[in-house]
């Protein structure tokens, strides 16, 4: 097991001073500082890499979001998203749906799973989901999304959450009347995604409606949209004086992102992981995807994480063109370990450097069924 909480090479202090901390954020029991944490993103949040960020500093991590649906028919696939750890906790079990029986009835169902709090989905841009006035769909509808909340709310015993965008489109901005509605049915905190529906990921996430938002809030607030390194993190506190950040699309194959960013909120930036870490640790993964999702599954959903794990260094994309076709786990680490032995004859040539290829994290040609879904 790869030790995530000790860096070879002496971190540096930031050229800014530390975040000063002034009140904690609290969700029922839970009472963190300024947390950093892993956003639900379908097929990968997963208990192997749950596990994994939380071993790096994740404060919080959210399961794969999971349909009410799927929840009350008993699917197998559904109810196996229910899986948590003891080790990954706290832990949110985030579930979607546009029925108030039926999510009140599946809002039962994962409280006993057990996880610190439930998280409502109001955030999903898929179509599949949204056209079916799910996730933001549901901001189209807000009487409904608010009558889901107290519903909800009421159901259970455990503390309730929302995750949301600022709005439907442009022209619908809605997120300070979803604010008040979602404070008023009893949520205990809000994730905020930056973006509207209408814009899917594509454009900037907006941080100032997060900043509004927040000021006009009596809830903790928890931004989320284009936190990409250590200094986006810091800098999203900074502009929107938020309670908590979230990572999605930043942590995948990369969820050194969690140990940096906790570090540079201290004033230390630490160094980026070394070829030998990111190699080892992508192994490490790869182990624990298949162990928990089987030979075929876990090693299909390795493969959006290699971009971000080989990123920056040598001719790597032959290697990774190899790890995204290869269908045999152990025949993936054979290759990254001779991958890693290359590597170590490019430092020795000194050439590694000048060989580096930054990789298109999220090629389309590599977008593969089911595709990764950030809510």
């Amino acid at each position: 097991m790869v030790n995530c909480r000790i860096t070879c090479i002496a971190a540096k202090k930031f050229v800014t001073s530390r975040l000063e901390f002034f009140e904690a954020m609290k969700i029922g029991a839970i009472e963190i500082d300024k947390p950093i944490v892993l956003a639900p993103m379908e097929d990968v949040t997963d208990p192997s890499f749950r596990r994994l960020c939380k071993r790096f500093g994740a404060d919080i991590v959210y399961t794969e979001f999971i349909s009410s649906e799927g929840l009350i028919r008993g699917a197998a696939r559904s109810h196996r998203k229910l899986k948590i750890f003891d080790d990954e906790r706290p832990v949110a079990i985030q579930i979607f749906g546009n029925d108030v029986e039926a999510m009140v009835e599946a809002a039962l169902i994962a409280e006993a799973a057990n996880p610190d709090f439930i998280d409502i989905n109001y955030g999903c841009p898929a179509k599949k989901v949204a056209g079916r006035g799910a996730g933001s769909g549901l901001l189209c509808n807000p009487t409904l999304m608010e009558a889901i909340t107290a519903a909800v709310v009421k159901a259970v015993k455990l503390p309730v959450t929302a995750k949301t965008r600022i709005g439907w489109d442009e022209h619908n901005i809605t997120i300070l009347d979803t604010v008040k509605r979602l404070e008023g049915a009893g949520i205990q905190a809000l994730t905020i995604h930056g973006r509207t529906r209408a814009q899917m990921f594509k454009g900037s996430a907006d941080w100032t409606w997060i900043k509004r938002a927040k000021e006009i809030a009596t809830i903790p607030i928890i931004g989320n949209g284009d936190i990409w390194t250590a200094k986006d993190a810091v800098k999203h506190f900074q502009i929107t004086q938020v309670d908590g950040a979230m990572i999605g699309r930043g942590a995948i194959g990369n969820p050194f992102i969690f140990r940096e960013a906790k570090a540079l909120m201290q004033g230390i930036e630490l160094p980026p992981p070394t070829f030998h870490e990111k190699i080892h640790v992508a192994i490490e993964h790869l182990k624990m995807s298949v162990e928990w999702k089987g030979e075929k599954y876990g090693v299909l959903e390795m493969r959006r994480h290699y971009a971000s794990y080989l990123k920056g260094m040598p001719n790597v994309s032959k290697v990774r063109d190899f790890l995204v076709r290869e269908e045999k786990w152990q025949n993936i680490i054979e290759r990254l370990l001779e991958y890693e032995r290359d590597c170590e004859r490019y430092i020795a040539e000194g050439t590694f450097d000048q060989l580096a290829q930054t990789l298109n994290d999220h090629s389309k040609r590599l977008v593969l069924e089911p595709a990764v879904i950030e809510n």
